[in-house]
């Protein structure tokens, strides 16, 4: 049974904490408006088998294990916003911290990872 979401698209009570998350709506809306250029960078660090069962359009795609020696291949600003998304936002967390810790201040989790991107963003993305 699906939980209900707020109107933020997140679960009732969800305590979305500011500064380190973003919804996945907010994501999608912010990914969307990249189309104009402001730079948004949602990032999957999923293992290639999970990303081939569930996939975000528009995504770059750099395995978590892989982020630190490919760091240099992403077009990432310090300033650059980015979405850290994962299956259910706990890998992302890390990594978004490590980035804000390595002076990428705007990288966030993607609240609830893909699993609650399938929920309230996008339901023809696959759960698993």
């Amino acid at each position: 049974m699906r939980r209900a979401l707020d109107e933020r698209g997140l679960p009732e009570g969800y305590p979305l904490h500011e500064g380190v998350e973003i919804s996945p709506r907010e994501a999608r809306r912010r990914l969307d408006a990249d189309a104009g250029g402001d730079g948004f960078v949602l990032l999957d660090i999923r293992e290639p088998g999970e990303v081939a069962l569930a996939s975000v359009a528009g995504a770059t795609h750099v395995p978590m294990g892989e982020l630190a020696s490919r760091l240099g291949e992403l077009d990432i600003e310090e300033d650059t916003p980015i979405g850290v998304l994962c299956h259910h936002g706990v890998r992302s967390m890390s990594v978004a911290a490590l980035l804000r810790e390595q002076g990428f201040a705007g990288a966030r989790s993607v609240a609830g990872g893909i699993d609650l991107w399938s929920v309230a963003v996008d339901p023809g993305v696959a759960r698993y």
